[in-house]
């Protein structure tokens, strides 16, 4: 366990380090060609010790939910397991309530979140190493830099550990081999059920086209008649965890208000200007990215019809978890501008700048 940092400072440490990362990145993009083969194993060095670092200091932290959420609750979890109090053992799914058998015979509380944050990142980067190749590292970043990756490997855990499994599972060659990761990620957290449903639709829909009039009908939908969408979803699933994230307003210090949240949405659109940008206007055309990029904007379409819940963000995760895989995924497959490594550089500083901005200086949400 790392204990010779405040906890109060515990999560801002990990941004300023994180911060130092992606400053090195940055300049690195103005003075060096991403082709060079010494530059790209600089930039891999520098990838496997954020990686280390990660699961060290995300997987090693000290339990305690004032800080980390809800790990104090999972550690309960855990505890029940280890004593074989079966009390608590009908409230996760399948793939979690695995991972806790297992853990709770052979170890102890804070190696089980050790194996967690294993799960939590290590798909990720697989998943960056099998799409990008040598260029796994840029890719690693965005997504270690999004808003939502600290909160979902020390908070929303399960959430986490699915929507991981997901996008591992999205890099699979064969329709079976994915499906049957899809249904592993399930059985962490049935949130995921959302961008699985998306990536069903592209079976059928593979054009972006249909998913963005569908992502703008959303906007003027939800700003009319929003609320009542939000009760209807509520009375047709009955579900007592779906109804605390729509109207449970009891846990709401972490927010600044609740309403129509157009500094989300415009933190969403990020993503889906990026990717219209690239297949519209660039005619990009790649297949995968194409799919990936339909699942983002369903997902978010899906999340602005709630966008007035009180816990909003739990829905946004289930689309923002891929923004930075949106967003960087062009760059490493197809040459579209005269120093296109540079002006990465620059979109990397700009969308961390963003996290940075909201968790260590203004404070999130």
């Amino acid at each position: 366990m790392i204990e010779f940092i405040p906890l109060e400072y515990y999560t801002k440490f990990y941004y300023f380090i994180v911060l130092f990362v992606v400053f090195i990145t940055f300049i690195n993009s103005k003075v060096a060609f991403l082709q060079d083969r010494n530059n790209l194993k600089n930039l891999s060095l520098v990838g496997f010790l954020l990686l280390f670092f990660i699961l060290i200091y995300m997987g090693l932290r000290p339990v305690s939910g004032k800080y980390f959420g809800d790990t104090s609750t999972y550690s309960f979890i855990f505890n029940d397991y280890k004593t074989d109090n079966i009390q608590s053992r009908d409230n996760v799914e399948y793939s979690f309530r695995f991972l806790l058998q297992i853990c709770s015979k052979i170890m102890g509380v804070n190696a089980f979140f050790f194996v967690c944050a294993i799960l939590y990142v290590m798909p990720l980067y697989y998943a960056s190493k099998k799409i990008f190749n040598q260029y796994w590292f840029l890719a690693f970043i965005m997504l270690v830099t999004s808003m939502s990756f600290w909160s979902y490997g020390t908070n929303g855990i399960r959430n986490g550990l699915a929507t991981s499994f997901f996008i591992y599972g999205l890099t699979k060659s064969t329709l079976r081999t994915q499906l049957i990761w899809f249904v592993i990620a399930f059985g962490f957290h049935k949130s995921v059920t959302l961008p699985i449903l998306g990536f069903l639709l592209t079976l059928k829909f593979n054009t972006p086209r249909g998913f963005l009039i569908f992502w703008f009908s959303c906007i003027p939908f939800s700003l009319l008649i929003g609320s009542s969408f939000q009760n209807l979803i509520s009375g047709v699933f009955e579900d007592d965890r779906l109804n605390s994230y729509f109207y449970n307003t009891t846990q709401l210090s972490e927010f600044s208000k609740i309403g129509f949240r157009w500094d989300f949405l415009a933190y969403s659109a990020t993503g889906v200007f990026a990717g219209w940008y690239f297949i519209v206007k660039r005619k990009f055309e790649d297949k995968f990215y194409t799919k990936i990029y339909s699942i983002y904007v369903f997902a978010n379409a899906c999340w602005i019809l709630v966008i007035k819940s009180a816990f909003s963000n739990r829905f946004a995760y289930l689309s923002w978890f891929m923004l930075g895989l949106i967003i960087v995924y062009p760059f490493l497959k197809q040459q579209f501008f005269k120093n296109q490594y540079a002006v990465l550089g620059t979109i990397l500083g700009a969308y961390f700048t963003f996290t940075f901005i909201l968790e260590v200086i203004i404070g999130y949400r």
